[in-house]
């Protein structure tokens, strides 16, 4: 978890640019506001929130309602304090210094809405509503899987670290991606669009 005070930036994606190819109705065109963002109340010995994170680190993600499947890579914090994104618009990260998915605090999966040549990897993130699924594949073969409860869109200065970011509390998942509009001066949308998932009846 030692990158996790690093991350007071927030996780700012930066899409390499926009393509023709990308519909417009695909990106939010603006805030999202979708379910009830889950809470939770910190324990009184907050340490102790980590003696039961013995997960196997994922390497696969698939979300049926948008036709998803496919292998992740590992992601760290940056030197400027900022989440690595995948180099790769059709790939898909997730934070590898923090909490692994089915442990305590909020595992957190990130990727592109689009690039140059098409859309990303989470092209689709914008469209999942409350209800549908999301499951990680470990490496040792067991897989958890998490029902999405809300949609939020935040300015990339604004967005609420520790909650996105949570590494103690009950397992949860943070699906992240860019959004808003796009400023082509500065080769980056303006917004993150941060999908909230709790782990389903049963995982």
């Amino acid at each position: 978890m030692a990158g996790a005070l690093a991350l007071t930036l927030g996780v700012a994606l930066t899409c390499v640019g926009i393509s023709a190819l990308v519909a417009e109705p695909a990106r939010a065109p603006g805030p999202v506001e979708i379910g009830t963002v889950p809470v939770h109340t910190e324990p009184e010995d907050a340490a102790a929130s980590g003696e039961h994170a013995n997960a196997a680190p994922p390497i696969r993600i698939r979300i049926p309602a948008i036709g998803l499947d496919q292998d992740l890579i590992g992601l760290r914090v940056q030197q400027d304090g900022r989440l690595g994104v995948p180099r790769n618009p059709a790939q898909i990260g997730w934070w590898s210094d923090g909490p692994r998915p089915g442990d305590p605090g909020a595992a957190v999966v990130v990727g592109h809405v689009d690039s140059t040549t098409g859309p990303g990897a989470f092209h689709g993130l914008s469209t999942l509503r409350p209800g549908d699924e999301v499951t990680l594949t470990r490496d040792d073969r067991s897989s958890v899987t998490f029902t999405v409860q809300a949609l939020r869109q935040y300015e990339k200065d604004d967005l609420p670290d520790s909650q996105v970011y949570a590494t103690m509390g009950p397992p949860a998942l943070r699906l992240i991606t860019c959004s808003g509009t796009y400023d082509s001066a500065r080769g980056e949308y303006r917004d993150n669009l941060v999908v909230y998932a709790t782990p389903a009846a049963g995982s």
